[in-house]
């Protein structure tokens, strides 16, 4: 577990501990503990939160995870975390066992997403309006070459293409479940487990997969000058960011960490979310100086 840096001179270290005594006057010592899942947008949104928070006085440490919401909730039981940056649907449509309740309204797929935390001892705050939907993405001479620009053509064209992407595309109800569902294409068959990052990306540039699962924000696909195929029967859903975190962490800090949450999310948008992967993306930018400058840009504390 890494604690983040701290910085600033003999002043700012006794602000920091007069602000730590009063964030412990109303929640004790409870440290919070944010996971950050193996990819670059979950690492820096871990950063934004953690940064944020210390800055206010609140002991703060980031525990990364590995890739799979089945590590996030188990870290949540273990105590390993106790907040962590989510996406509405995806993580409704896990816990209902991709019963088809998210919709593309974030408020009404928040609030359907709560009912299921409330039985694990987690609540979610509020969603913000940026959002990142799976993508599914080709080159441009496979769109040219073979008429497709929408998941439709995909379904009517490419039968017969190889997806690349995440292991649990095969569950996901975003992915291929929702393929067959939506769109009665089945690329069960023609399946490669990959990533969701820099893996498939290869595989998409070297002619080894067709097709990439990417996230919508990803900073790649505008810099390959990709192809974002249209979901145009509306699979994908309101999959915004939100920050989900146990009660007890919720209980034991109250109103100033809800209220500070809140303004995080409600301030971040989907382009500035794109932005930042393309910083972490393509200049290999650090994950803490992107948090920390999109902290000070939006009038946070925070690095």
């Amino acid at each position: 577990m890494r604690n983040l840096r701290r910085r600033g001179v003999i002043g700012a270290l006794l602000l920091a501990f007069a602000l730590v005594a009063a964030a412990c006057s109303s929640g004790g010592d409870t440290e919070i503990k944010v996971g950050a899942q193996d990819f670059g947008e979950s690492v820096i949104l871990a950063e934004i939160y953690a940064q944020a928070l210390e800055a206010e006085g609140y002991p703060v440490s980031i525990q990364p995870l590995g890739g799979f919401r089945d590590i996030v909730l188990a870290s949540f039981e273990s105590g390993d975390i106790n907040l962590t940056p989510e996406y509405a649907a995806s993580l409704l449509e896990f816990l209902n066992g991709f019963s088809g309740e998210a919709t593309g309204d974030a408020a009404e797929t928040t609030a359907n997403l709560r009912g299921y935390l409330d039985d694990k001892g987690l609540v979610a705050f509020d969603p913000s309006p940026a959002a990142d939907t799976n993508a599914f993405v080709i080159t441009p001479e496979t769109s040219q070459a073979l008429g497709i620009t929408s998941l439709s053509d995909l379904a009517d064209k490419g039968a017969d293409l190889t997806l690349g992407g995440p292991p649990d595309c095969e569950t996901n109800a975003f992915c291929i479940p929702g393929l067959q569902t939506v769109y009665g294409l089945d690329l069960s068959a023609n399946f490669a487990p990959l990533d969701a990052g820099a893996i498939t990306v290869q595989a998409l540039e070297a002619g080894e997969i067709e097709v990439a699962l990417l996230f919508s924000t990803s900073g790649v696909i505008a810099d390959r000058g990709w192809v974002l195929l249209d979901d145009d029967q509306n699979m994908l859903s309101a999959d915004n960011v939100v920050p989900v975190l146990t009660s007890e962490l919720a209980d034991a800090y109250g109103n100033d960490l809800e209220s500070l949450l809140n303004s995080l999310s409600a301030a971040l948008s989907t382009a500035e979310l794109t932005e930042m992967n393309r910083q972490f993306d393509i200049e290999q930018l650090d994950p803490e100086d992107i948090a920390a400058g999109w902290l000070s840009d939006n009038g946070f504390n925070g690095g």
